[in-house]
């Protein structure tokens, strides 16, 4: 059951991963892209949604994933799975 947990702690790190590389590209609409990028914000958003408003704001940079992979890695990975 661990191990179960801590490959999908590492897949939401990678979904995590993807989102931030998505965002460096333009994606239009109804394409492939589009769709993946959708679901990649359904699937990460909740999470870093709260993270973003816990921080202060930093003018044009998004710092929420740094700190939602912090915490998963640090706090969940390390504390509570022993990943």
């Amino acid at each position: 059951m661990r191990q179960l947990l801590c490959q999908l702690l590492s897949l939401y790190v990678l979904i995590i991963f993807l989102r931030i590389v998505l965002s460096w590209f333009p994606i239009r609409p109804g394409g492939m892209l589009f769709t993946i990028n959708q679901w990649l914000f359904r699937a990460t958003e909740p999470i870093m949604g709260t993270a973003r408003r816990i921080l202060p704001p930093m003018g044009a940079f998004d710092l929420s994933p740094i700190v939602v992979i912090l915490f998963l890695q640090m706090v969940v990975g390390r504390l509570i799975l022993g990943c």
